[in-house]
């Protein structure tokens, strides 16, 4: 499941690399200018994306510090839901039950972040009895 979510973060991810390419670019451009007040030049924060996006791809895909990835993709999903609180004029057709297309795609980060919560490593212990 870590590499199904792994290549689905470095498909994503890869595309924020071209502009116009990925069909979240502005979306995403809009939610992070939102975020940092404008401070954050447009470019930049989209690449920032892209690589934050790849990397956690890379890390899930070759099972590496899953604990820490996992933390960090559910961190980003979390944010990925700022247009449905603050724009909902583009999440939804008919608030609050009719999502427009940009309102499922987020929705459905929904099913990834359970999935991430599944796969999440715990440390099995043994309790001791007293």
């Amino acid at each position: 499941m870590a590499i199904s979510i792994g290549i689905i973060y470095l498909w994503f991810g890869a595309l924020k690399f071209f502009p116009e390419l990925s069909p979240a670019d502005s979306l995403a451009k809009q939610t992070i200018t939102f975020l940092t007040i404008g401070l954050l030049p447009e470019k930049v924060s989209i690449l920032m994306l892209a690589v934050m996006e790849v990397t956690i791809g890379l890390f899930l895909v070759l099972n590496f510090q899953v604990r820490k990835v996992i933390i960090a993709a559910i961190l980003h999903l979390i944010f990925t839901f700022i247009p449905v609180l603050f724009f909902p004029e583009i999440s939804f057709s008919k608030a609050p039950f009719v999502l427009t297309l940009v309102g499922q795609y987020i929705i459905k980060n929904i099913v990834i972040i359970g999935a991430l919560l599944f796969i999440y490593p715990v440390d099995n212990y043994k309790a001791t009895a007293i």
